[in-house]
Order: structure tokens, then sequence, then C-alpha cells
């Protein structure tokens, strides 16, 4: 990966609706050049997909709260993890706790529901922490 292929990812974490004859145009390359570029970094599995990010407000998901998930015995619970509604990141941690997720939901009472239906249980405990404000929250990487 080159400089010209970091510029690239830049503007497209920037803005990932942009167009490649604009992202051909800030990098000084053609724009086949450019999509060639492009491919090659979404087939070595560089740029993974590309998503619009919604406002979870608007929509109703004004909780955001982070719960630590800790499992005593030999219970493998990922999957069950991966299919709870409003997760939005999943983590397997070192340290006291095994799991970290990310979690979104319309308010308290929906989110001690989800807890109690989708990740508690024999053998497991979480502790949540409730988020008051989030100062910054993005998803793009230091290039």
């Amino acid at each position: 990966m080159d400089t010209i292929d970091k510029k690239i990812l830049s503007l497209l974490q920037s803005n990932a609706r942009m167009s490649n004859a604009d992202i051909a145009r800030e990098i000084k390359l053609a724009p086949s050049a450019t999509l060639s570029r492009i491919r090659k970094l979404e087939e070595e599995g560089v740029i993974l997909g590309y998503e619009a990010r919604l406002n979870p407000h608007v929509l109703g998901a004004d909780m955001l709260a982070f719960v630590l998930v800790k499992v005593t015995g030999d219970k493998d619970i990922e999957a069950d993890l991966a299919a709870i509604p409003g997760a939005q990141e999943i983590h397997n941690i070192a340290g006291d706790d095994c799991y970290l997720l990310k979690i979104r939901t319309k308010n308290t009472e929906a989110l001690s529901k989800l807890l109690k239906e989708k990740v508690r249980g024999e053998s497991i405990s979480t502790k949540t922490i409730i988020v008051l404000a989030t100062l910054k929250e993005t998803g793009q990487l230091v290039l």
C-alpha cells in the first residue's frame, strides 16, 4: 500500500459516496487507474464495505450502553451475543470480564429487557455502563 492508496482510503473514510471521478481528481490519477486501485483494495480486504452512518437519536435509539459480560464455566455464548438486536460491537476482551458489548436501545427499560432476555443467564454476569454524552464516535482509522 502506497501513499496514493492511503489518500484514496482517507477520502473514502471521509465520504464513502465520493465519486470515482472526484477521487481521481483529488489524487491526480486517471479515473480508470483510480477505480483499479479501489477494486484492488476491496479484493485485498482493506476496504470491507460501505455503509451510511445513521443518527441513532432520530431513529429512537437514544440509550447507549457498554456491557461487560463475564462467563464462568465452558458456556459458549458468542453466537448468542452476535445475534443481540441493537448490539453494534462485540469484543472478546482480556481481564476479569470476557466480552465488551456496545448496545443501542430506545431507553433504559428496553436495555433492561434486552439484557434479561438475551444476555443474562446461568453462569453469566454483566456490568452495564450507561453513556451520558458522546464526545466523539467514529469508525475512521488513522492512516
